[in-house]
């Protein structure tokens, strides 16, 4: 008797040692199928039971990007018994098909279940504030900026900007004091009310030859034949000289420019004082290296060097000066150099160093 009583009573320790919750979801996937982007958040909730035999506790639930996890059953959930996992998906600035998860941390077995949610965002109709965000009296750009990004100097850039006429009369756009590099024109010239149109611009690198690197001009604008008070057009270009042209046989012979150094530390300074650097530099490359343009950032100026052609194996340098007028604490500023070095025909120079304020401790 007393042996069958011990052995129920280890048949029913061994029964508990053995117990475990497990969660079990009606469905692990939510499919939201096509949602517009102005529905605002969309919720999924997900009913689980746990079919386990053993107290079942969720400790985390972590979504991915794109989706948050609104609530769930955070006490604990006995065997039998119901629980759920809530997800919203906000479809704002999406257009296309999603696929998110959640992740459900648990003391079941696996650890870790995913939740799905996914469906495809139909993206929302944009207002023509928003598609032609820069106004002109009664004509709407597409934006207040042209780019040409990268052009080589040595060839013609078009750019097309979409623009429209708001207004219940025709309009028609003019652009002032163009420089000779630069052509502008609208299609069609003259905008019925409500009609689209573009303006057509032309950048000729050819005619600015004497700028290098990141290079603006603010075009003036009249509608109407009334010029735009304080209105402009941003245009740029990010001028670079063509090396498509040469052969591996010149590109082996090329000028090579090589600094001592890119940065250089002019200390501690106080302000309304200013600081002189040197950069020097060796033309490592088998033909004469030229500096074509020296342009620096706000805060200091740069000097062409007194030689602008350098020999094969001669040195050079670039000085500069900054002025610390009002700044403080650390401080670093840039320099470009343009030069005919195919590898090195853009390199950025830096000044560093701190500025002193009277009574004020350095960093």
């Amino acid at each position: 008797m007393k042996r069958s009583l011990f052995v129920l009573m280890m048949l029913l320790l061994v029964s508990g040692l053995n117990a475990q919750p497990k969660i079990n979801f009606a469905s692990v996937r939510h499919d939201y199928g096509t949602i517009k982007e102005e529905a605002g958040k969309q919720e999924a909730i997900f009913n689980f039971t746990n079919t386990g035999d053993s107290v079942l506790v969720i400790t985390k639930v972590q979504p991915s990007c794109g989706c948050t996890a609104a609530d769930y059953t955070k006490s604990p959930v006995p065997p039998g018994g119901k629980g759920f996992v809530t997800a919203v998906f906000d479809p704002r600035g999406y257009n296309s098909h999603f696929a998110k998860s959640v992740s459900v941390y648990s003391n079941a077995k696996p650890g870790v279940t995913a939740l799905i949610i996914e469906g495809t965002v139909t993206p929302k109709e944009k207002s023509v504030e928003e598609l032609y965000t820069f106004a002109v009296g009664p004509v709407r750009f597409e934006s207040n900026h042209m780019a040409f990004t990268t052009t080589k100097k040595t060839e013609k850039k078009i750019r097309v900007m979409p623009i429209i006429n708001t207004s219940s009369e025709p309009a028609t756009v003019e652009f002032e004091s163009l420089p000779a590099h630069l052509t502008l024109k609208t299609n069609p010239v003259t905008l019925k009310p409500g009609q689209k149109g573009t303006i057509e611009g032309t950048y000729d690198a050819t005619l600015n030859s004497s700028s290098w690197g990141n290079v603006n001009d603010l075009v003036r604008l009249k509608v109407n034949g009334k010029p735009m008070e304080n209105i402009y057009l941003y245009v740029s270009a990010n001028l670079v000289e063509d090396f498509s042209g040469l052969t591996s046989q010149e590109l082996a012979k090329a000028p090579v420019f090589k600094l001592d150094t890119n940065t250089v530390d002019f200390g501690k300074i106080k302000q309304n004082s200013s600081a002189d650097v040197e950069f020097k530099f060796t033309n490592l490359g088998k033909s004469d290296l030229i500096i074509r343009h020296v342009k620096a950032g706000c805060g200091c100026t740069a000097l062409m060097p007194t030689e602008n052609v350098i020999k094969p194996g001669d040195k050079g340098s670039i000085k500069a000066k900054f002025n610390s007028g009002g700044y403080k604490g650390n401080i670093y500023k840039n320099i470009f150099v343009y030069t005919n070095d195919p590898k090195n025909s853009e390199v950025m120079l830096m000044l560093k160093g701190e500025v002193l304020v009277e009574g004020e401790p350095s960093k």
